[in-house]
This record gives structure tokens, C-alpha cells and sequence, in this order.
């Protein structure tokens, strides 16, 4: 953990302000400022900068982002971008707009791999100041302290935001679940959280999807048993979606190919972004090497498991392309299975059914949540 610079003393007029651009109120698309200083000297902390998927409503449009045009008029003042995590809800938005924003972008590891790949793509990668902070650090930027808290997650290296000022702390959790077996990347440091607390709170600004569930959500361990027990009853090809970004989710999935004796082949640029990435940070350093599509066509059928993108119906993703057989190397035909280790997110359940229906009509068997316990929430 670095020293942090002493915290100034509040002077009369300030005041610190809580401004979300977007994903407050819906899902995904998140843009949330904090100001700090007087009412015309504000000096602006943005944390994360995210898309959101189109719901069918907007005809051609893929992605939707936030509009930040309130911050570009105050973009003198904007002193840093701080991302919680590497959902694209939280960071699909910076290679896009980082342009009209032009300030220092500050994440963990993991998230600034997954960053960086999108910077490369929008020729970016030696424009963009960034500074990569360790997990449970505490650094300064301005008038803002900042301390990173670990918590769990469908992802890698999630985080939750201790934002110290002259007039109290902000606690912003980011994305979050409360999982005790994440089988991958570090626990939820309740330990911290709890001093944090004892520490006083002025405002908490918090996660809320899945509020109104009743209960707690499944561990990704039960998952990893579920998979272990079905994995091994099953015939012929199998391929499982789940979503790409959450690693721990894709190792559970090799670990239970792996004991029974079949094969990994990635299918979809996602798989193999997000594999490089954990990777390169020291993720994924036990698992067996995977197969080439040529090479999976040689093994018998029940000695392969293709790990695909497209768990939501998205018509450009592997799952989709097998389906309909366009898939240049991955086929499937009767009694093989898919297995959709996901949920469905709102706006996508038309698409989903009609995949699963593409599926069905080849004499596929599905596999949903439904039926075993193969997803639970992040």
C-alpha cells in the first residue's frame, strides 16, 4: 500500500458531489463522476466508462454509450478515470470516447490488460497515460483518496472504491457478490470492509442488480461440482457458452473436461482474448494446452469440448455460427450437447430461444440452468 498524500482541509465552499452519466437506474453503460472543490472550481474523478447492449429497441445499433457531453466541458478539470473492473459495461467505453476526455486512466492488472487490447485496436496503445495499481492499494489523485477494496465477482480482479475527502468518504462498491469459494482470483476482504465501516461512511454508492432476488446466490464452487458430476454422463460433442469474461467460470469448465478426458477448443475471439490477458497476469498457468479446430476434428466425438462464445443469441458469436452451421471448423449434429452456462440478460431472451431452437431442431440436447445447477450469478 503507498503513503498517501496528506488530505487537505475542506474550506468553506466546498462541496462534494455525486453526478452518474449512466447505470444508474438501468444495466450497464456506466459513467459515474464525483466533484470535489467549490461549485465553479470543481475538480472531477470519473469512475469506470462502460457500454450497454441493445435491447431490440434501436434497429442496427450493437452498443450503446454514454453521453459525456457534461464532462467535456469541465475536461480541464477531469483528473482521472478509475475502473472498478473489466466488464464491458465498466470499460467499453474508453477506447471510444477517451478521445474527447484526454486524462490519465488508472486500473488493476487484469482490467488494464483487457484496456489496453481495446486501446491497441483504436491505434491508442501510446496515447493514453495509464497507470496500472495493485490490488488493496491506496493512492492519491487530487483531493481524492482512493483505496482499493477486493471483493468477488464474475470477473477478475473486481473492486470496490474507498474515496477519501476533506468532507467524508464515498464507498463505491462497483460489481459485486459475496462468494466464499470464487475458485479463481482472491476473496472478498471482509476484514477491510468491515474497518472501513468502523472508519464512518458518508455516502455509499452500490450495485444493485439482482436486488429483488430472494436469498444469496450460489458459489462458483457448486457450480465447478455440478460440471465435474454432468461432464462425464454426457455422449457424443459438447460445448459449452458462458460468458467469456468470467475466468473462474472457464477454468471450472477445463478442470472438469480435463478429468474426464476431453479436450478444450476455443471457439470465439473472446475465449481467446480474455485467456490471453488472465495469462499474461498470471492466471491460467496449470491448465492443459488447448486443441486447434483441425486438430479436435481427429478425436473421437466424446474426447472434445468446445468452450464458445455467444451465450446470449449474439448472431456474429461462435454458438450462433454452429448453430446455423456457418461455423468454419466447429460442427455439431444429433447427440451432441450444449450446455448454457449462463443467465439470460434482459433484452436477449428472443435471440436466446431462437438459438436454442436452431439447437433443438438438429436434434441437439440444451442444458440450461434449469435443469442442472451449471450457472450462478456474479
Amino acid at each position: 500500500m503507498k503513503e498517501t498524500q496528506k488530505m487537505t482541509t475542506a474550506q468553506k465552499d466546498d462541496e462534494l458531489v455525486f453526478l452518474p452519466l449512466g447505470g444508474t437506474g438501468e444495466i450497464g453503460m456506466n459513467l459515474n463522476l464525483f466533484g470535489y472543490g467549490p461549485a465553479k472550481k470543481r475538480k472531477w474523478l470519473m469512475v469506470d466508462l462502460g457500454v450497454t447492449f441493445s435491447d431490440g429497441r434501436t434497429p442496427g445499433v450493437d452498443v450503446i454509450m454514454p453521453d459525456p457531453a457534461f464532462i467535456e466541458e469541465h475536461v480541464d478539470d477531469l483528473l482521472a478515470i478509475v475502473l472498478t473492473h473489466g466488464h464491458e459495461d465498466h470499460i467499453g467505453a474508453v477506447a471510444h470516447l477517451w478521445p474527447r476526455l484526454k486524462c490519465p486512466v488508472y486500473a488493476t492488472p487484469f482490467t488494464a490488460e483487457l484496456v489496453k487490447g481495446k486501446l491497441i485496436e483504436a491505434g491508442l496503445e501510446d496515447t493514453v497515460p495509464f497507470h496500472i495499481i495493485d490490488l488493496s492499494e491506496r493512492f492519491q489523485i487530487g483531493p481524492y483518496d482512493i483505496e482499493l477494496v477486493t471483493l468477488t465477482h464474475s470477473i477478475l480482479e473486481p473492486n470496490a472504491l474507498a474515496i477519501r475527502t476533506p468532507l467524508g468518504m464515498v464507498f463505491h462498491t462497483g460489481d459485486w457478490k459475496i462468494d466464499e469459494a470464487p475458485q479463481l482470483g482472491g476473496d472478498i476482504d471482509i476484514k477491510r470492509l468491515t474497518e472501513i465501516g468502523e472508519e464512518g461512511v458518508l455516502a455509499m454508492v452500490c450495485d444493485s442488480t439482482n436486488v429483488f432476488s430472494p436469498g444469496t446466490s450460489g458459489s462458483e464452487a457448486e457450480v465447478a461440482e455440478t460440471l465435474k458430476e454432468l461432464l462425464p454422463e454426457l455422449t457424443g460433442r459438447v460445448a459449452v457458452t458462458t460468458f467469456a469474461s468470467n475466468a473462474a467460470r472457464l477454468e471450472s469448465i477445463i478442470r472438469a473436461a480435463e478429468e474426464c478426458g476431453r479436450h478444450i477448443v476455443l471457439a470465439g475471439r473472446s475465449m481467446h482474448r480474455i485467456i490471453s490477458a488472465a495469462r499474461a497476469c498470471g492466471y491460467f498457468q496449470n491448465i492443459p494446452p488447448f486443441l486447434r479446430d483441425d486438430e479436435a476434428r481427429k478425436l473421437p466425438k466424446n474426447k472434445v469440448l468446445y468452450l464458445c462464445t455467444g451465450s446470449q443469441g449474439e448472431p456474429r458469436a461462435a454458438l450462433s455460427r454452429i448453430a446455423n452451421d456457418t461455423h468454419p471448423q466447429v460442427v455439431m449434429e444429433e447427440g451432441d450437447t450444449v450446455i448454457f452456462s449462463s443467465k439470460i440478460i434482459p433484452g436477449t431472451d428472443v435471440a436466446i430461444y431462437e438459438l436454442q431452437n436452431q439447437l433443438a431442431e438438429r436434434g441437439i440436447r440444451i442444458i440450461t440452468e434449469k435443469d442442472h445447477m451449471v450457472h450462478v450469478s456474479g
